[in-house]
């Protein structure tokens, strides 16, 4: 890909710029050192790490929760 001003990005057919922002997610995806939490989300991570070690057995499944959600059987 060729280097290109965000003036000319924005000026590119939408599914070309999904295709763009999916890139963009892709390569930052692939260093997930580089992604910084702030203070309050470390927290609330670590907060539910602690509820889910307490209660594992609390809580649906995804493929439950799904269920529910679509209504389906």
């Amino acid at each position: 890909m060729s280097s290109l001003n965000l003036e000319t990005v924005l000026q590119l057919p939408v599914d070309e710029r999904i295709r763009i922002a999916e890139a963009i997610w892709d390569s930052v995806a692939r260093e997930p050192a580089h992604v910084g939490l702030e203070p309050w989300q470390a927290e609330e991570l670590d907060r539910r790490i602690a509820d889910f070690e307490a209660t594992p057995d609390e809580g649906l499944p995804w493929d439950e929760v799904k269920r529910r959600i679509l209504g389906t059987p």
